[in-house]
């Protein structure tokens, strides 16, 4: 008999469903450390077009990043459900702009498509999952900054005596 370990397949997910534009999407619980009511952002001068400026948060200041412009979605007014993803990369906490937050949804692997075997060359997401009779989006928090931005960021705080974290 073959009793070798098998790979963790049916470990479990946890993920935070959103909207934006009406696409669902989602980020891993473990990345996320809040959700909050959208509220008035700082502009950064000198920052990357993505960055939207900076926002307060219980008293740590955080860069709020344009997810529509980085999924090439087109702005939008505010609704009174949008709210920001206050979410941590492993450079920083930045906040995520967002039109509604859904529960916590858990998923095994197995439900989990990674995207290379959809779309090759796709660094913004980490995976599909069905939900609803729609296909959700598992997004790469990792991604969303290139390395060009995450350093004109970096410089930008600098520049404007604010620090990392």
């Amino acid at each position: 008999m073959n009793h070798e370990a098998k790979p963790a397949r049916d470990s479990i997910s946890q993920l935070l469903p959103f909207t934006l534009d009406g696409r669902k999407c989602a980020l891993d619980v473990r990345v996320v450390d809040r959700i909050i009511p959208l509220v008035e952002v700082t502009p950064l001068p000198n920052s990357p077009e993505i960055v939207l400026g900076l926002v307060n948060v219980g008293g740590q200041i955080v860069p709020v990043v344009d997810l529509r412009q980085r999924l090439g979605l087109p702005q939008a007014e505010a609704e009174l459900s949008a709210r920001l993803i206050i979410a941590r990369t492993a450079k920083r906490a930045v906040a995520l702009p967002v039109d509604s937050v859904d529960g916590v949804i858990e998923r095994s692997a197995g439900d989990v498509t990674e995207p290379g075997k959809v779309i090759p060359g796709t660094q913004l997401l980490k995976g599909f999952t069905k939900l609803d009779g729609s296909i959700l989006l598992i997004h790469n928090l990792e991604a969303f900054l290139s390395l060009e931005e995450e350093s004109r960021l970096r410089e930008a705080l600098d520049v404007n005596g604010i620090s990392k974290r």
